[in-house]
């Protein structure tokens, strides 16, 4: 994952995969928590990658972008979703989740470690 500005088009893909807790057009970082997935199991995606644009245009080949609205964080949520290896990072605007370590790299490194 990188930082940046979530596209709808990235989190309209992603939502069939598990419960998302960001919307559209809000900031991301490296090793924030976007969602949790309906198997439980860790993902690195990209909530920022954008539709391809091409030149060619066609018809009936755009579709509708339908978000489900995401789950809010509070500090109670959070506390309830929260997993070993996660901060729950409180803010005067919002309540996110990340990584204890942000980067992948980080976390393989210190995961070997345990």
């Amino acid at each position: 994952m990188i930082s940046g500005v979530t596209a709808g088009y990235a989190l309209w893909n992603l939502q069939d995969r598990g419960l998302l807790y960001i919307g559209h057009a809000e900031p991301v970082y490296e090793g924030m928590v976007i969602g949790n997935t309906s198997k439980g199991e860790e993902m690195t995606v990209n909530p920022v990658k954008g539709k391809n644009q091409s030149n060619v245009r066609s018809s009936g080949n755009d579709e509708a972008i339908n978000l489900v609205p995401p789950y809010t964080l509070s500090i109670e949520r959070g506390l309830e979703v929260m997993k070993d290896d996660e901060l729950l990072e409180i803010t005067p605007k919002s309540v996110r989740l990340r990584k204890e370590y942000l980067t992948e790299s980080e976390r393989a490194r210190f995961g070997r470690k345990k």
